[in-house]
């Protein structure tokens, strides 16, 4: 466990989340985040290096969730039926796009439109969305850049790290 306020956590990363959310580029807020994360939550840069960057790109978590849930709604919407076999599928191909996925707005339309055809939905279902995908683009980057930044800390926590513990009383490093 990290014990930290969730309340000062928030507070802390307030630029990074912002920075997601009007980007919607996991990669264009990872500088602000290393930046943030440092300074504001005392993670060692040695241990941001590593997380952040590689959560930048292989951990998103928010658009694993999003292409599973789009790809259920657009064959719900388009009245197919899965079958369980085709359910597994979206659930793997989701995973695994989390992971390969771009880090730029809009870069999972095109796994989500391969998902889609490969469990019998038309592709083009895809034009069912577009118009509210750059708010869900904006919302779940923030979701995976949180996410990355908590992993930081954790990280930094389980090797030993006790400027949490500074920052916590004094609310400033040490």
């Amino acid at each position: 466990m990290i014990r930290y306020s969730p309340l000062r956590f928030f507070k802390n990363i307030e630029e990074v989340m912002l920075t997601a959310f009007s980007t919607s580029s996991s990669n264009v807020t990872l500088p602000v985040a290393l930046r943030v994360t440092e300074e504001k939550l005392g993670v060692p840069r040695r241990i941001n290096n590593f997380v952040l960057t590689l959560g930048s790109t292989a951990n998103q978590n928010g658009t694993a969730l999003y292409e599973g849930v789009t790809v259920l709604f657009l064959a719900q919407f388009f009245g197919v039926t899965l079958s369980m076999t085709q359910q597994i599928t979206v659930v793997l191909a989701a995973v695994l796009a989390g992971i390969g996925t771009a880090g730029v707005p809009g870069g999972s339309l095109q796994v989500i439109v391969l998902v889609l055809q490969s469990v019998g939905v038309p592709g083009e279902g895809i034009g069912v969305i577009l118009g509210v995908d750059r708010i869900l683009d904006m919302s779940r980057t923030v979701l995976n850049v949180t996410g990355d930044i908590t992993a930081a800390m954790y990280v930094a926590k389980s090797e030993g790290d006790r400027s949490f513990e500074w920052i916590e009383e004094e609310g400033v490093l040490p």
